[in-house]
């Protein structure tokens, strides 16, 4: 068999333990499938030195998961893959850029659409008391704009205070409702093929839609406008994809908008998967050549 990397979580971050193993298993169950092994290695060694990833005819590093905590040493790992010239898939000038939410100001200028956004330095509550009349909202969605999993994020209401705000730069954003009635769609794309969609939503009174906050994931056939947003999505960055997940809610005009492209490591939700990854194994067989 063909033999891949698959990077991995910081050994030393407690948050995921339970859960990436069973994402590892899944993802090697797929690849293997299709005739290649994918041996795992967490990323964090291999930031200053990348002669321990050479060996391998590619590197997906779809399980970085935690790096938006140790930002500053991912972004040097991105450098220092670069500078090696090793096969990542997706390219680590892609892993760069998407690892800060601002590259969502950047699509827009491209002509996708987002949510209303107030982009800030260092959030206040000064501020946050104006975004409710800027953005014409009554309540608001706060967040870091290096995080994940709905990390340090915060959704207030009208008059409730500013506590434990991002420390760094941050979004403000409206928060939409159909979060709650109609939930975020999440489209999968495997070399620039659809495979799959999954709709998640929050449990009653929460607004995040995590797994890990107990949130609920269904397999859903998208409706055409959202397929075709999602491609809009994808010709509007420019790069070679290996993967994608396009990630998409409603806004309060019914239209749809893009939460996030997750282009370093979403979860596939391969268990929603009913090729159970084959697209996935079809795709990197291509990007091998084989």
């Amino acid at each position: 068999m063909t033999e891949i990397s698959i990077l991995t979580p910081d050994p030393a971050d407690p948050s995921y333990r339970g859960q990436w193993p069973g994402v590892l298993e899944r993802l090697q169950s797929a690849l293997s499938a299709a005739g290649v092994t994918a041996v795992p290695t967490p990323w964090v060694d291999h930031v200053e030195d990348a002669s321990g990833l050479a060996n391998y005819s590619l590197i997906l590093p779809v399980l970085v998961w935690g790096y938006h905590r140790d930002h500053e040493r991912f972004l040097r790992a991105t450098r220092t893959w670069t500078d090696a010239g090793l096969p990542l898939a997706n390219p680590a000038s892609v892993l760069g850029w998407n690892s800060d939410k601002a590259y969502l100001g950047r699509l827009a200028e491209r002509g996708v659409a987002i949510p209303p956004t107030i982009w800030s330095e260092r959030v206040t509550a000064d501020q946050v008391e104006a975004a409710f009349d800027a953005l014409g909202a009554e309540t608001l969605v706060v967040k870091p704009t290096v995080s994940g999993g709905a990390w340090k994020t915060l959704r207030l209401d009208r008059g409730e205070p500013l506590t434990d705000p991002p420390l760094g730069a941050a979004m403000i954003q409206p928060y939409l409702s159909s979060m709650e009635t109609e939930g975020e769609t999440s489209l999968l794309f495997f070399g620039g093929r659809f495979s799959h969609a999954v709709n998640k939503r929050p449990v009653p009174g929460d607004f995040r839609i995590q797994v890990q906050f107990g949130g609920t994931y269904a397999s859903v056939t998208p409706p055409d406008d959202a397929l075709a947003f999602a491609h809009t999505v994808l010709a509007a960055v420019e790069e070679p994809l290996l993967y994608a997940r396009i990630d998409l809610a409603r806004d309060a005009a019914g239209n749809w908008v893009l939460m996030e492209a997750e282009l370093i490591e979403p979860d596939f939700y391969l268990k929603n998967d009913p090729r159970a990854g084959a697209g996935f194994g079809e795709a990197v067989r291509e990007r091998l050549g084989l």
